[in-house]
């Protein structure tokens, strides 16, 4: 039997385009910035997960990559792979997070924010930190080179120092021209390597210490020449 070629786990394929995946990006969060306006208290998760995909398609994508997720409350917590929660309703004060994985030109955006309804401090500061968190750890791979692995046990220390717990389980995963699975990358948080620019997301979940609540937020490591 023939053994089975490695693919390389920063491999793209013939069609892959920095640029494109710059675009896919942008294009990403401009549709959570469409669709977040439109999530309000009342709202069942089924509700909102109707309109996420019915401004995606009005917005012209390609297709889906990855399923739409959309978090609300204590299903903030929850990883990639828990299933919706369709009746669950986003009450006054709540938090929720929109996570959507979206082909644009052949190229697979990925992208994830955390809203709050309301005027809970500590759903606001939550959200906030996962945003800063992000923008820190991508800073250390900017300026000093981290390896994957190096960026998840800096994330992990960062926030616990910032009064947050970190979501161990999610640790980033490559994006290309799609479909990038064939290249079997595993996730950013194992990569003994620094990654290069524009093949890997990085993902940041937070957790409050104490109460059933969390925030999310992920992006494309870019370099700033390409960004």
């Amino acid at each position: 039997m023939t053994e089975a070629v490695r693919l390389p786990r920063e491999g793209v394929g013939e069609t892959f385009s920095l640029a494109k995946m710059v675009q896919a990006r942008d294009l990403t969060f401009e549709a959570i910035g469409r669709i977040a306006p439109r999530i309000r208290a009342g709202m069942t998760e089924g509700e909102a997960n109707a309109r996420v995909q019915t401004e995606l398609e009005a917005m012209g994508m390609d297709r889906l990559w990855h399923k739409n997720i959309l978090r609300f409350g204590e299903g903030t917590i929850e990883t990639f792979h828990a299933p919706m929660e369709p009746d669950r309703v986003l009450r006054a004060d709540d938090i929720f997070f929109i996570d959507l994985g979206v082909v644009w030109d052949g190229h697979e955006g990925d992208a994830g924010d955390t809203f709050v309804v309301g005027e809970d401090a500590e759903m606001k500061a939550c959200a906030q930190a996962a945003r800063d968190l992000w923008h820190e750890v991508a800073g250390r791979w900017r300026d000093d080179g981290l390896t994957g692995e190096a960026l998840y046990q800096y994330a992990l220390g960062r926030a616990e120092a910032m009064g947050w717990r970190l979501n161990w389980e999610v640790k980033g995963h490559r994006v290309s021209d799609f479909p990038h699975a064939i290249y079997k990358a595993g996730d950013l948080g194992g990569l003994e390597t620094c990654p290069k620019t524009g093949l890997w997301i990085l993902e940041i979940q937070l957790a409050h210490p104490t109460r059933p609540f969390g925030a999310f937020y992920e992006d494309l490591l870019i370099g700033e020449a390409a960004a």
